[in-house]
């Protein structure tokens, strides 16, 4: 007897189906059975009466709604949305000048920056698709070695031990019935240790775009291992794309990313992007308590001082603040720059970040070093 097949026409819903399994969706074979059966009902006349037809059959549960649209838009190719909601978008997306600010063209700008070795404060928007490649050992070595290493801070729920600050009167009264009354012995509770939020700001400019994909890939393992990560993208705009970057598979979050984000390669504007960040309260919680990375070379073509006022008051919110540049080679680099000159007083590290190695070896040590 032949093989049953379906439909060509039914493929692209049935590998949705999977596609959400595969993202952690529970979704039943009657759950996708309805759903080819609802777009029979419907016949629908345009891609939003699938995407309801597929909201209402597949039972996306609330908190994960914004995850089912994103795969959707991905599997069905809806690249208007950028993968995101156009509301939610404009909420993650701020931009830090008018088009062709100081008298630059942009167009200029771009053409003299191909080289990515140079700093330019002019806009250029830039469609960039990411590679999903591995990112080699030193990535599968933070995947697997993020949650026991990398930083912690006291939790405000307990946990039973021999020793600890406070008294488990349950379980030491539960014990003395046991024994007719008498207490032998006072059992301990201790505050449940918790991951430190960890705070990621990627320079996406020109004079970074040879570490660019490199660095997203390296904000996916880490958005992956810490539930409290969040991952900024900074250049003539100021990017959230922690959204993105929770889809479990890697190629598919770095193409959410690669739409949502628009000045790749452009302009370096560094301080004024940190202000925005500072300035919008929801951005600004993310960095008390975290652990901050700063992935830039400081290759600053703004106001300096401006630089400078951000970072100090970054510092006062963090744990702790890193930055890690290309521009450093070695453990005893001295900032050359004007820029990273004017922030040394108040980050707590400037360190080599030319390579995925000392980058990971240096996240992984973060759990070793003191406060700011």
């Amino acid at each position: 007897m032949s093989e049953l097949r379906l439909p060509r026409a039914t493929e692209i819903f049935v590998t949705f189906a999977a596609l959400l399994r595969r993202n952690g969706f529970a979704v039943a074979p009657e759950q996708t059975t309805a759903f080819l059966a609802a777009i029979e009902l419907l016949g629908p006349a345009g891609i939003d009466d699938i995407r309801r037809a597929g909201a209402a059959t597949l039972a996306p549960p609330p908190e994960r709604l914004s995850t089912y649209h994103l795969l959707f838009d991905i599997h069905f190719g809806v690249t208007e949305a950028a993968a995101l909601g156009e509301s939610d978008q404009q909420d993650d997306v701020i931009r830090l000048q008018e088009e062709g600010d100081d008298g630059i063209d942009p167009d200029s700008a771009q053409e003299q920056n191909e080289s990515g070795l140079a700093a330019t404060q002019a806009e250029a928007l830039v469609a960039r698709r990411l590679a999903a490649i591995s990112g080699g050992n030193a990535l599968q070595r933070l995947a697997r070695q993020a949650r026991a290493k990398l930083p912690k801070r006291r939790g405000h729920r307990r946990m039973r031990a021999r020793r600890g600050s406070f008294v488990d009167l349950r379980r030491t009264l539960r014990e003395s019935v046991r024994r007719d009354g008498e207490v032998l012995s006072l059992r301990r509770l201790k505050r449940r240790p918790r991951l430190r939020r960890l705070l990621l700001l990627i320079d996406v400019s020109g004079s970074m775009k040879a570490r660019t994909e490199d660095n997203m890939r390296l904000a996916h393992v880490l958005v992956q291992a810490v539930p409290q990560a969040e991952v900024f993208t900074l250049g003539t705009r100021l990017t959230r794309v922690t959204r993105p970057l929770r889809l479990k598979r890697r190629e598919q979050a770095l193409l959410a990313a690669s739409h949502l984000v628009s000045d790749w390669d452009g302009g370096t504007r560094i301080g004024e992007a940190l202000q925005a960040f500072l300035a919008v309260p929801r951005f600004s919680t993310y960095a008390r308590g975290a652990a901050v990375l700063v992935l830039s070379d400081g290759l600053e073509r703004g106001d300096h001082q401006v630089l400078r006022e951000a970072v100090w008051k970054l510092s006062l919110r963090a744990w702790r603040v890193s930055w890690l540049t290309p521009l450093a080679t070695g453990p005893g680099f001295k900032p050359q720059t004007e820029a990273l000159q004017a922030i040394a007083p108040f980050v707590d590290d400037i360190v080599p970040g030319g390579s995925d190695d000392v980058i990971v070896s240096h996240v992984l040590s973060l759990a070793r070093r003191r406060a700011a």
